[in-house]
């Protein structure tokens, strides 16, 4: 159960800091960690690749230093989904911080 709430919360992750700017993988897992998140690239790739395959997200290969690098945009598609994600989230943490009160 946890491990499927906390992958709602790393795509939701992925979909906001993608809306900012473009990411890369590496970024990615380092910023989840700040936040608290234990995921490797084991996690966070195949869910980069299954956004993209989803039409959430689009890559882009860059050569940085002589290295492939793979960085992801938000589509519209992907934006659309951050926008009513936002809606349910914000919902629900009203209503579960509510009961903490």
């Amino acid at each position: 159960m946890i491990k499927s709430m906390l992958s709602g919360f790393v795509r939701l992750h992925i979909l906001h800091h993608a809306s900012l700017e473009s990411i890369y993988g590496v970024e990615i897992i380092e910023e989840l960690k700040r936040h608290g998140y234990r995921v490797g690239p084991g996690t966070v790739y195949p869910v980069l690749h299954q956004m993209e395959e989803d039409g959430f997200l689009i890559a882009e290969k860059v050569n940085v230093e002589g290295r492939i690098r793979i960085y992801y945009q938000i589509t519209e598609k992907g934006r659309q989904v951050l926008s009513e994600s936002k809606k349910w989230l914000r919902e629900l943490v009203e209503e579960v911080l509510e009961e903490d009160s």
